[in-house]
């Protein structure tokens, strides 16, 4: 497979040359339009029969001091954005329309950037990128074929920089609660001899999080190579970086806290974070271990060949190699897992090792320290045409990935002598994933008023698993899955100012592995999605209303409990379905802009069987998790003078539920949080061409509200003999009260 990736990066700048000796003068094409190209293929255009929000570099850098791509998008229509450490740095989650991350397609210049098993976007890994970002277009519902895993409730297409014709520098420093600072440096040397441009960033962010020990260590580059030649743009970028984290992700939870004897009271200890307790034999609190981190790191490179042949056609061919590795480590406290956790983890059964005599006494189970391992890489190619008239738009491309994972364990330390060595692997296995994936698609201008729009897509996956899985169970998956994706639509314009649009789009998206860990049954889901809107612009109003209905057979849907690793536990709910309707605006009225939107919807499984105590129920229907029915925000700018700006930033999200019962043990409460983002800019004469002093206070009203957690049953048949009472549980993550960043960036 590197041999392929190196005869296609020879083949693609030999052709890339003989372009330029051959080409025929041509119109000039701006290096914009150029770089537009690379994402043309997987985005929709303003009049698409499509629902969509467009969010610009400029928008991004009023908030970017340091916080997540999730979080500066949680003011974009039915967002509801979450983080483990409870300030918006580190693991951070962002959900659309009530629909996780991971059914959230997500493309870096039309790469696909999920995780090929656990199909989830790790925004952690993207350390800082949001100050490498050219813009971004978040797809609301199935959207238009893309790369990559299915879009369930929306896809984020990402643009890196563009090619800048001036040469450049800037450097940004931030700082603020939970000792968080950040620190990056920007360059461009602009086109040299008006062809050639090197760009990059370096940047690391640290944060302590607002739950104890929740600390990030983000370190992060970004590197660019461009040539531009009239028609042509040749793009090399790299960038990657390294997390260390100490874990926070399994949240608050009562029940835990209390037993291991803290205070259960979340109101009075919300930022207790149990991760990497240490507890002696009789269950006594002795301290936390200071290294229960994930760690690590992530590189991509990237080649791009965007091609302009005359005014109708163009092309795309983009080459792909990512390479991953990293463990998290963890202390596995033998009272804790046995008595709190009720997991066989500490025990020596559970590590295939026999019991040990020691000073007479038998002992079956310990504390130790493991690291689990995983160690990727991923290759993808990508290829696109483009023809445009005046009534015609046609796009055809396909995409090949292939995914190797190789998955193990390995203990550090045991408290008890053993025959181990450090290193040694007691599990192993790997995962192979396959992904091709062609389409068509076209709008057509039938008159003045009506365009047409069509996209066909067909999609294969074959997954593969051989070897043996944390859980040190056998694991082997061999399957293979053929989609095919058709989507229809209409554009009418009613007059100069408005269009009305309607469109129909199917997707169909694969379980993830750890969808097969839980249920080797389970079953891949499908989405009818169903889009109709109406679009209203002039000089100062802008609206957007767009009722939609997702129909979905065998969502894969969380149940609200947590595996081993934190991830939410996911399975197939039958026939469900969301119904929504959404309205944004943004209305300018002289120095003053009101940007609101509002989503009100219902997410309901058509029908839910639950076991109760040993009595299996039929609960009819019932609330999807995590679907708040009701999700409002707001961003008003009074811009002072052309260079000071003042945001308020408002969010309100509904009251939902963490599981699919409507047990209201596992309701979150709605919650409404404010933020206030000043910008002010100063020009100096000498030295800087710009300074831009920034400060943004989150959660400025100090609201205790929780974003996220986890739900859980079990039947327990131990307390009363022969009799089974089914238990419930709930834990939370909560989000930081009041806090604060300010920074300053320097433009050279």
């Amino acid at each position: 497979m590197k041999n392929l990736f190196l005869f296609l990066t020879l083949f693609v700048l030999s052709i890339s040359a003989k372009a330029q000796q051959n080409q025929k003068t041509q119109d000039s094409t701006k290096t914009e339009k150029l770089d537009e190209v690379l994402v043309k293929a997987v985005r929709v255009d303003a009049d698409s029969p499509m629902t969509h929000s467009n969010v610009s570099k400029e928008a991004l850098a009023k908030r970017n001091l340091g916080q997540d791509i999730p979080v500066l998008l949680n003011f974009l229509p039915s967002v509801v954005t979450t983080s483990d450490a409870g300030a918006g740095i580190g693991y951070t989650g962002i959900r659309v329309r009530g629909i996780s991350g991971g059914s959230t397609n997500v493309t870096i210049n039309g790469i696909p950037y999920n995780d090929a098993e656990s199909l989830g976007t790790f925004w952690v890994n993207l350390q800082d990128f949001s100050s490498s970002v050219e813009n971004l277009q978040v797809q609301r519902g199935v959207g238009t074929s893309t790369n990559g895993a299915g879009a369930f409730g929306a896809s984020i297409n990402i643009l890196t920089d563009a090619v800048s014709k001036e040469s450049s520098g800037e450097t940004s420093h931030s700082f603020g609660s939970f000792n968080t600072r950040r620190h990056n440096v920007k360059f461009s040397t602009g086109l040299l001899n008006n062809h050639i441009e090197l760009a990059g960033r370096l940047s690391q962010i640290k944060s302590d999080g607002y739950l104890d020990r929740a600390s990030s260590n983000l370190k992060s580059y970004f590197v660019q190579g461009s040539y531009v030649n009239n028609g042509t743009l040749i793009k090399a970028i790299a960038f990657g970086g390294h997390e260390i984290t100490y874990q926070s992700w399994f949240g608050f939870n009562p029940v835990d806290v209390a037993a291991v004897g803290a205070n259960p009271n979340i109101d009075e200890n919300r930022r207790y974070n149990i991760s990497g307790i240490q507890l002696d034999g009789e269950g006594n609190f002795e301290g936390f271990y200071e290294n229960q981190v994930d760690n690590y790191k992530q590189d991509h490179y990237q080649l791009h060949w965007n091609e302009r042949w005359d005014n109708n056609w163009s092309t795309n061919l983009g080459l792909n190699y990512t390479k991953g590795r990293g463990f998290f480590e963890e202390y596995v406290d033998n009272y804790y897992y046995s008595n709190v956790f009720f997991a066989s983890d500490a025990s020596f059964e559970f590590l295939g090792k026999d019991p040990i005599t020691v000073n007479g006494e038998t002992i079956e189970s310990q504390d130790y320290i493991r690291r689990r391992w995983l160690d990727n890489d991923f290759y993808v190619l990508n290829a696109s045409v483009n023809y445009k008239n005046d009534r015609v738009n046609f796009i055809s491309g396909l995409s090949y990935s292939s995914y190797h994972g190789d998955h193990f364990g390995e203990i550090i330390w045991e408290q008890f002598a053993n025959d181990n060595n450090f290193g040694d692997r007691y599990y192993e296995g790997d995962g192979d994933k396959y992904d091709f994936n062609s389409f068509a698609k076209i709008t057509y201008s039938l008159n003045e008023n009506l365009s047409l729009y069509g996209d066909l897509q067909y999609r294969q996956v074959n997954y593969d698993t051989s070897g043996i899985n944390s859980d040190l169970d056998i694991f082997e998956i061999d399957k293979t899955y053929d989609f095919l994706n058709p989507k229809l639509g209409f554009t009418y314009n009613l007059n100069n100012n408005s269009d009305l649009y309607f469109s129909y789009a199917r997707a169909n998206r694969e379980p993830s592995r750890g969808d097969f860990e839980n249920n080797r049954d389970i079953k891949p889901e499908e989405l009818n999605d169903f889009e109709l809107g109406w679009r209203y612009k002039n000089k100062n109003i802008g609206i957007n209303a767009n009722a939609y209905y997702l129909a979905y057979n065998e969502q894969l849907v969380a149940t609200g409990a947590l595996d081993n690793s934190g991830a939410q536990i996911r399975d197939n709910t039958g026939e469900s379905y969301r119904l929504g309707l959404e309205i944004e605006a943004n209305v300018v009225l002289d120095k003053l802009s009101i940007q609101p939107n509002i989503t009100i919807s219902s997410n309901k499984n058509k029908e839910t069987f639950f076991k109760r105590d040993g009595v299996v129920q039929n609960l009819g229907k019932t609330n999807i998790a995590f679907s708040p029915d009701f999700v409002m925000g707001n961003v008003l700018t009074y811009n002072a003078t052309s260079n000071f700006s003042i945001a308020l930033l408002s969010k309100f999200v509904g009251e939902q539920y963490m599981g699919n019962i409507d047990a209201e043990s596992s309701k979150l409460d709605s919650y409404s949080v404010n933020d206030l983002n000043l910008v002010y800019e100063i020009k100096p004469k000498s030295i800087f061409k710009s300074i831009v002093l920034t400060g943004l206070v989150n959660n400025i009203f100090n609201e205790k509200y929780i974003s996220n957690g986890f739900f859980f049953t079990f039947d327990d048949d131990f307390s009363n003999p022969g009799t089974i009472t089914t238990v419930e549980g709930a834990g939370f993550y909560p989000q930081a009260t009041t806090n604060f960043l300010v920074g300053v960036t320097l433009k050279f």
